[in-house]
């Protein structure tokens, strides 16, 4: 109930004030003997019926106009048109609901369009900011605070980017100028390489205002899959052109030597023939890890969506390669493996990661031994790379991983073949390696593989004894846990993605 309608004790007292001072002119009149007394009373009996009448009308204006304000106040239809033409001054009532109704309308419309903007900048795929002219975050869409986390806002933007080169660009542009655009390296939790472009936003003053002073937006592009494309094809030219020269030598050499001086030769027909093939399939052998190495590396950067259970995966690839161990008198034992956490991995690429660990140590391992594979819940492995805090909070607790050893009983290795052992075509035995038909990319597959699903690959070694070769991988989180995970990202200090104890050379 509006103000008016809730006093109308007002216009009592109005009432009193304007029938106070007839009656005591009427009284004087009388008193004075101007004036007949009938004709006083029947004076100020008139004057009171006006003013009733008079009082009436404003009270009944009074509610409509109350119940005019209520209805404009909770933005429904205002003042009904039978009603409005009993109401004293009606046409400007009715202006000025018209005018209320368009403010409304346009009212709406604009919040409308705002949060369609709204939406569309949250709904960019490419982290998007806007910082102020002290270089404090304003705004952020979700894909910044999944990148940079939620405490990113209303602080600088140094908290979350550390990078000079955007932070120079940042600071550059806010001092009033041009766009700028800047290339930097996200380490973790695998290495991402970003293109910043920074864009001068200054808004629109107001009437009879000073310039508002420049802001900057920041926007946030993934151009990983195009630098690793690049890097790609030159790393296959080189490493090709490398590891085919040999095998491409031995063919061209044994062909001419069977068109030559071996083309009646039975013997030596059939020996180099037998060499031929063993080269072509090494040749074949080297082309398929290369395509399949250069495909991972190309998806290194995106986290695997699927969920897989590793226990069940590893049972397979065992019972694969039975055959093949029993051709060397080994026996491969599976431990553990009861009551494993899934984990959010690619089934196809972590079959390929036990595969080649297994293989491995099939080739390398002495016969009539066992290759020992164990399967055990372990705390999800921190973050390459992170240390301190930063490790703390990259290791979440709640969510168990798992870990898969694969040890074999062979010679083992020195140690000073650690540092390079996951590297394309090292190995620390090159001739044992291709007379077993190793290519030289397993390990370094296996690591990528690994990288892909921030896991951890260990590796324990003693010369004469064997090595153990250890998976670390975190379990599929919750939703709410992956929320929470992509909030406490931000950038870091980069570092090698694989712990060395010992090991062997790649396969």
């Amino acid at each position: 109930m509006s103000r008016l309608e809730a006093r109308p004790d007002r216009f009592v007292a109005i009432a009193v004030l304007m029938l106070a001072p007839t009656g005591a002119l009427l009284a004087a009149l009388v008193l004075s003997g101007r004036l007949h007394p009938l004709l006083a009373l029947g004076a100020f009996v008139l004057v009171a019926a006006v003013t009733a009448v008079a009082r009436h009308l404003v009270l009944r204006d009074s509610r409509l106009i109350a119940a005019y304000l209520d209805q404009v106040r909770d933005r429904r239809t205002p003042l009904a048109p039978p009603l409005a033409r009993t109401l004293t001054g009606a046409a400007l009532l009715e202006d000025i609901a018209h005018l209320h109704q368009n403010w409304l309308r346009h009212r709406e419309e604009i919040e409308h369009r705002l949060a369609a903007d709204e939406a569309v900048v949250e709904a960019l795929h490419d982290p998007l900011m806007l910082v102020d002219a002290k270089r404090k975050v304003g705004r952020a869409n979700s894909a910044a605070r999944a990148l940079f986390g939620d405490r990113m806002l209303n602080r600088d933007l140094a908290v979350s980017v550390r990078n000079p080169d955007v932070l120079a660009a940042v600071d550059a542009v806010l001092a009033g100028g041009e766009s700028r655009r800047v290339e930097f390296t996200l380490p973790l939790p695998v290495e991402r390489v970003l293109e910043v472009r920074v864009t001068p936003f200054q808004p629109a003053a107001e009437d009879g205002a000073d310039e508002r002073e420049i802001t900057a937006i920041i926007t946030l592009h993934d151009i990983t899959a195009i630098k690793r494309s690049e890097q790609m094809r030159a790393d296959f030219v080189a490493n090709a052109s490398h590891e085919l020269r040999t095998p491409l030598s031995t063919l061209v050499g044994f062909i001419e030597t069977l068109r030559g001086p071996a083309r009646d030769d039975a013997d030596a027909r059939d020996r180099f023939l037998a060499i031929m093939q063993e080269q072509a399939g090494r040749m074949s052998r080297l082309v398929m890890d290369l395509l399949s190495l250069s495909r991972i590396e190309l998806d290194e950067h995106t986290h695997p969506t699927g969920e897989t259970n590793v226990a069940q995966l590893v049972q397979s690839v065992v019972a694969m390669l039975e055959l093949k161990a029993a051709a060397r008198k080994i026996t491969i034992k599976v431990q553990g493996g009861e009551d494993l956490p899934r984990v959010q991995g690619d089934e196809d690429q972590l079959t390929q990661v036990f595969q080649n660990l297994i293989d491995n140590a099939i080739k390398y391992g002495r016969e009539q031994t066992d290759v020992v594979v164990t399967l055990e819940r372990a705390d999800a492995p921190p973050a390459p790379g992170a240390t301190g805090i930063r490790a703390r909070q990259a290791s979440p607790q709640k969510v168990a991983g798992i870990k898969v050893s694969v040890t074999d009983k062979g010679d083992g290795i020195a140690r000073t073949h650690l540092p390079r052992l996951t590297e394309r075509f090292y190995r620390v035995d090159a001739a044992r390696s291709r007379a077993l038909g190793g290519t030289g990319l397993g390990l370094a597959i296996v690591k990528h593989i690994v990288n892909r699903h921030r896991g951890r690959l260990t590796i324990d070694s003693e010369v004469g004894k064997g090595s153990t070769f250890t998976v670390h991988l975190p379990g599929a989180e919750k939703p709410s846990e992956k929320a929470r995970e992509k909030g406490e990202k931000s950038l870091t200090q980069s570092a090698p993605n694989l712990s060395h104890e010992g090991g062997r050379g790649a396969a």
